[in-house]
Formats: structure tokens, C-alpha cells, sequence
């Protein structure tokens, strides 16, 4: 592990910075594609780093991926139906079962036999409220050596969720960056939830970036009624807090303090376009009388403050887009213009995501 000290000034070298606009991922990591509630038995079509998948749920309700992909016609699987646990083509009725191997062609004589034509299976779980999909290159029926980073705080009792998606027209390097800069809560004006940001060091090694920086916050959520500060600002009142940032490659992870967990969670969909789940965890810990009550009373709490930080959540959302996207369309206009960077935590963040795909590759 490499501990690094902040200097007052980086330079980040013009072909590093264009490169990485270009990069393409590290396949042999799980990535999130959907939420377990988007997949039923009607395919839904998503896409990870230019490959087209059919997600769909057999009649037991295990999830599947495949190749969207007929390999008849090469027509879109996820415009089918699920019939009997297969995927049935929308074009001709040819079904694929959950290995990608042709099951059934309802036109096939008597003298025919099935097609071995096969499409591509990929690893795919479905944890943590979110489906998680694995799309490095591994031996038909292997299971990957490594398990999802997952959301320990998903189903735990004394955490509240509010899930925003984000859909940019930026490659991921981006949205990265912009989770990893704590400086750029000028953007946000009252809806951050920090402010005087300071970077004090960096730890690192091949697989993360974790970046420490002190802030001042505007939330403790030590009473019932602080809660009320997510919604009304004039109720803040600022304090001294931890404030720690992760890229644990591929997704994001941030803590403020005791009382707020952010997760990122990302599908780079191709070198313009990136998709991702922005995950915000209130803590209810603080709240002791709280864990005393009976199971089911907590679990209705939990599930009727789902959502409570939407406003502000999409708020942020809606603010780092426009500045990612418009970020991206500079470098496209003209790659050559040098960025002059201060914070060291995204060379080092850079640095990790060549080293991830040279890795895979």
C-alpha cells in the first residue's frame, strides 16, 4: 500500500489525459446492469462496454443473461418472450435455454435436426437489490474467482436507500473523477453535504484508490429531528467530519462521518456513454432506542424512508452531468488542450484505470 502526501501542484501529461478518455474497462470484474427489480420474464435489453445482453428471470425466478442476439437472423432475443424457461425469438419463434444453446425451432421437419449454432452465456447474480453481471471471457460453466463488491447496507436494518440512476453522454473516466474531487462541492451549493473539503493523503495499490480528505458537514443525524436537515437547509449547522473517498475498481464508495454511505456502481456502456447507480445510505445507528423495537415495525421504517434523499440525490445528479458531458464534448472538440489539474487523487485515479485494463488485457 503507497501513502501519498498531497503537493500544491500536479501535472497530469497530455497523453496520459487523452488516453484515458479512450480507455476501454477491465472485462474480468462485475458490473452492475440493472436492479433486481427491472428483470421479469419480459427480456430486458442492457448493454456493458458495447455488448448487447438479454436479461430475463426463469419461472423460478433465477436470472439469466445472454447474448441479445438471434443467432438465426441476428435480430435483438430481448424483443421475445420468455416460454418454458427459454428465450423465444420475436422474428421466428427459435428459443434459446439459459446455457445459449438452440432448444426448439417450431418449424423443424421431422428429417431436421435442432441448429448447434450457440450464443454467448454470461455470469450473472443477482444480490443486494441489484443485478450484477461479469463479462470477462472465462470457460463455459466456470463461475468467476471473485465475488461482487456488493451493499452490505442493502438489507441491514439501521440503513435508509435511495437509488438515482445515471445516464451520461461521457466515458467513465469522468464520472470517476468527479466522484473522486471533493473539491467540487462549489458546484452544488446547498445541496452538498460538505463543504471545506481538504485532501490529506492518498493510499493505493493496483486495485484502489482511496483518497482521505477532512471537511466541515452540514449533517448529524443524532436525533429524530436532524433527519429534517436533509430537507430543510436553514436547519444545517456546520461540523468537522471524516470524509473518504474510494475508487475500488470498477465502482465508488464514499463515507462521510457516521451517518451517510454513497456507492457508485457502474456500467461504462462505450467510450461516450456511461450508466450508473448512485446508492445513498442514512444511517439510523445513532438511534439505540430505535434497535429495540420488534423486527417487522423497523423493516416498515426502513422500507417507508426508502427513497427520502431523492430530491437532493437527483439534484446532485442532474449538476455533475451537465459538467461531466460538457467535459467530454471539450476533449472531443479539440483532445489537444491540456487540463491543469490540483488534485492528485485523479492522477492516481487515472494511473489505476490503465493499469486495470492492461491488466486484462
Amino acid at each position: 500500500m503507497q501513502q501519498i502526501i498531497p503537493s500544491n501542484h500536479v501535472s497530469i501529461s497530455p497523453s496520459l489525459q487523452t488516453s484515458v478518455r479512450k480507455l476501454a474497462i477491465n472485462p474480468n470484474q462485475w458490473y452492475v446492469v440493472a436492479r433486481s427489480k427491472e428483470v421479469t420474464n419480459k427480456p430486458l435489453a442492457v448493454t456493458i462496454w458495447k455488448q448487447a445482453i438479454a436479461l430475463y428471470r426463469d419461472s423460478t425466478g433465477k436470472v439469466h443473461a445472454l447474448e441479445d442476439r438471434c443467432p438465426h437472423r441476428q435480430v435483438k432475443l430481448s424483443h421475445g418472450q420468455v416460454i418454458k424457461n427459454e428465450l423465444e425469438c420475436a422474428y421466428h419463434g427459435w428459443r434459446f435455454n439459459s446455457e445459449g444453446e438452440c432448444a426448439a425451432v417450431p418449424y423443424l421437419a421431422d428429417n431436421q435436426k435442432l441448429p448447434t449454432c450457440q450464443i454467448r452465456r454470461y455470469p450473472v447474480k443477482e444480490q443486494d437489490g441489484f443485478i450484477w453481471l461479469f463479462p470477462g471471457n472465462i470457460e463455459p460453466n466456470i463461475e468467476p474467482n471473485k465475488e461482487p463488491m456488493g451493499l452490505p447496507e442493502w438489507d441491514n436494518l439501521n440503513y435508509i436507500a435511495t437509488v438515482s440512476v445515471i445516464q451520461t453522454q461521457a466515458h467513465y473516466s469522468y464520472l470517476i473523477e468527479n466522484l473522486m474531487d471533493m473539491y467540487h462541492g462549489h458546484l452544488h451549493q446547498d445541496l452538498q453535504a460538505w463543504a471545506e473539503a481538504s485532501l490529506q493523503n492518498i493510499d493505493e495499490d493496483e486495485n484502489k484508490v482511496h483518497a482521505h480528505y477532512t471537511a466541515q458537514s452540514y449533517y448529524k443525524i443524532d436525533k429524530i429531528w436532524s433527519i429534517s436537515q436533509l430537507f430543510f437547509p436553514a436547519l444545517r449547522r456546520l461540523h468537522p467530519e471524516p470524509l473518504d473517498v474510494s475508487y475500488v475498481y470498477p465502482h465508488w464508495v464514499s463515507t462521510l462521518g457516521n451517518d451517510f454511505k454513497i456507492y457508485c456502481l457502474l456500467c461504462p456502456v462505450n467510450e461516450t456513454e456511461t450508466k450508473a447507480y448512485l446508492i445513498h445510505f442514512t444511517s439510523l445507528n445513532a438511534f439505540w432506542r430505535l434497535h429495540k423495537l420488534p423486527v417487522w415495525f423497523r423493516r416498515f421504517i426502513k422500507d417507508s424512508l426508502f427513497g427520502a434523499a431523492q430530491k437532493l440525490l437527483d439534484g446532485l445528479v442532474v449538476q455533475d452531468v451537465k459538467m461531466i458531458e460538457e467535459e467530454q464534448q471539450a476533449f472531443l472538440q479539440n483532445p489537444e488542450i491540456r487540463n491543469y489539474e490540483l488534485n492528485r487523487a485523479l492522477v492516481s485515479v487515472q494511473k489505476l484505470m490503465k493499469t486495470q485494463v492492461e491488466k486484462s488485457s
